[in-house]
């Protein structure tokens, strides 16, 4: 089973700014300082976006590449998969996904109704959902 990373969207406002983020390449990738020790099992994978405290989306992973001054892209498949949103808090930089990743939303499901993520990650601790 390849392994997922999880990345905050830093700066998006709504999910609407990932989407639109996202439209605008032809070819979406990350930079980074580091690629990721275990990157041949990321390949297959996907990178899940943190957005106000839940994965909300997954881009599946292609590839990795050096640039010319020494740092890494994750190459990412141009197409963004809602997900069921899951508590996750933000972090800085990309980390592997532990545990059991978050469903894709199917065709015509709505993520409106769902908790905030600090609420959902707290009522998850309780055992209460």
């Amino acid at each position: 089973m390849p392994l997922n990373l999880t990345k905050i969207a830093f700066g998006a406002k709504s999910f609407a700014d990932i989407e639109e983020w996202y439209a605008g390449r032809r070819s979406p990738h990350l930079t980074t300082r580091y690629r990721p020790t275990r990157w041949e099992e990321c390949i297959g994978g996907s990178l899940f976006w943190i957005h106000e405290h839940n994965l909300v989306a997954r881009s599946p992973i292609i590839g990795f590449s050096q640039t010319d001054n020494g740092r890494w892209r994750i190459e990412l498949e141009p197409r963004l998969i809602k997900v069921f949103p899951k508590p996750k808090r933000a972090h800085q930089g990309w980390r592997y996904l532990k545990g059991e990743p978050p469903r894709d939303l199917k065709e015509g499901e709505d993520i409106g109704d769902v908790l905030p993520g600090k609420l959902a990650g707290k009522l998850l601790k309780l055992g209460l959902i």
